[in-house]
């Protein structure tokens, strides 16, 4: 791993140097600030030179919105429909936002990357389960845990948990309420780590008894 700190926020950041394309300058956007950096693994012989400088300002056509699977950074899945507030609401959360509209694809960049934030949204929305989000919501409990499912309709209730249960995500938001999700992602996951805490001590209570 290589340490970088971006110019802008002054945050420190860990990099994978094996991830890295060879001979090639790659840019990334600081999962804090949004501040692009730049990385040459042409000069990580010295740390010194190792780039971590605002790259150029993008050149006409390029768009903020375009997925980010190739950038470095934790990433955010999209499942189903596009949405640009929810792609706002993965940065705004510190991650990169990656769009596949194919559960199947989406199952695939899941198991390859295991993203920690899936927005789940199907369009057309149907009752539980989720059929045609089948290949994505069916994943095993195991690699599930290491993920939070949120699943965006405009006809459920932000913080339904009767619904988050029945179609099996950790968080439910409608669609009006994206403009708020930073703090509806704070709360919702404070309380799945208290919850997920309890049952974990009351699991280690029964295997000392």
């Amino acid at each position: 791993m290589i340490r970088i700190t971006c110019t802008n926020c002054q945050k420190p950041l860990s990099l994978d140097e094996t991830k890295l394309p060879p001979n090639k300058e790659v840019a990334f956007p600081c999962p804090v600030c949004k501040e692009r950096i730049t990385v040459d693994s042409r000069k990580l012989q010295n740390p010194a030179e190792a780039a971590h400088t605002p790259a150029p300002v993008p050149q006409p056509g390029h768009h903020d919105d375009d997925d980010h699977e190739n950038d470095f950074g934790a990433k955010a899945l999209i499942v189903g429909a596009d949405n640009p507030l929810i792609r706002q609401s993965a940065k705004l959360i510190g991650y990169l936002p990656v769009h596949h509209a194919d559960p199947a694809k989406a199952r695939e960049f899941f198991n390859q990357e295991l993203p920690q934030v899936v927005f789940v949204n199907p369009h057309p929305m149907t009752p539980p389960p989720l059929e045609t989000m089948g290949a994505i919501m069916s994943i095993i409990p195991a690699e599930r845990r290491r993920a939070f499912f949120v699943l965006v309709a405009d006809n459920l209730r932000t913080l339904d948990g009767n619904a988050a249960f029945l179609y099996g995500v950790n968080l439910v938001v409608a669609t009006k309420d994206l403009g708020q999700f930073p703090q509806i992602f704070r709360d919702a996951h404070a309380a799945h780590e208290r919850l997920y805490a309890s049952m974990t001590a009351v699991l280690r209570e029964k295997q000392l008894t």
